[in-house]
């Protein structure tokens, strides 16, 4: 006689139903509180030098720029661009289509650990290269090349999304079920996980490398995201062999 029995597949899952209520519910706070500026402290401010804070302030480069709280590293992951709908669109669309798998494959607590652990992931490695970026930046205002500064300013700018977390739950997909074929939008042919993961993966490398004028979006937040991602279920892969699929 076996004693073996069926797991139930839970369509929406718990941990990553509420993580997208959560989005939802402080998406609309930021609508409806812009006046007292919740999107502004909620997001992700950058760590900079004290120099550098100083003269953005006596330049008029960044209003209040040295903004940086460290429950900011939490709050900016549930947090979106009240002026772009399609940000938490596509990220809460992400979590939804490979979330739920995962969270069905490891249950809720691993899941939402592996989660939190890639939004700060995520938040670390952006605050690095931020950082290192502000650093040139200060080195630009105390040369006077304001060229230079006008052009490097978004250095200091401020982050916010689950981007970071989501590339993280991607990355997981991709190792976990690296052959699943995938429908991406303007690919007129399935894409394997790993290969789609890996293209994300290269594309932020490139735009984060590259900075080119005008792209706002924080490419080593993703990349910290994924990396931390792949770290994790590599750890347990190789302790746990039972969790490769």
């Amino acid at each position: 006689m076996s004693n073996f029995r069926p797991t139930r597949v839970d369509r929406f899952p718990p941990i990553v139903k509420n993580l997208i209520i959560i989005n939802v519910l402080v998406f609309v706070a930021q609508l409806l509180l812009q006046d007292y500026e919740l999107t502004e402290k909620v997001m992700m401010w950058p760590l900079m030098p004290e120099k550098l804070h100083a003269f953005l302030v006596e330049h008029g480069g960044l209003e209040s720029s040295q903004k940086f709280q460290p429950y900011q590293v939490a709050t900016h992951m549930f947090a979106h661009s009240p002026s772009i709908i399609f940000h938490i669109f596509f990220n809460m669309f992400a979590l939804f289509m490979f979330g739920r798998v995962l969270e069905n494959v490891w249950g809720p607590k691993r899941f939402l650990f592996f989660y939190l652990a890639c939004g700060v992931g995520a938040a670390a490695l952006h605050l690095a290269i931020q950082y290192f970026r502000c650093e040139q930046l200060l080195q630009l205002a105390e040369a006077n090349d304001m060229i230079g500064v006008q052009a490097k300013i978004g250095a200091a700018a401020p982050a916010l999304g689950a981007s970071g977390a989501v590339m993280g739950v991607m990355a997981a997909f991709a190792l976990t079920f690296p052959n699943t074929e995938l429908h991406i939008m303007f690919i007129p042919v399935p894409v394997k996980a790993k290969w789609a993961i890996l293209g994300f993966v290269a594309l932020d490398l490139f735009g984060g490398v590259a900075q080119v004028t005008g792209d706002n979006i924080a490419h080593f937040a993703h990349l910290g995201g994924a990396l931390t991602g792949f770290i994790i279920v590599m750890i347990w892969n190789k302790t746990n062999r039972k969790t490769l699929y």
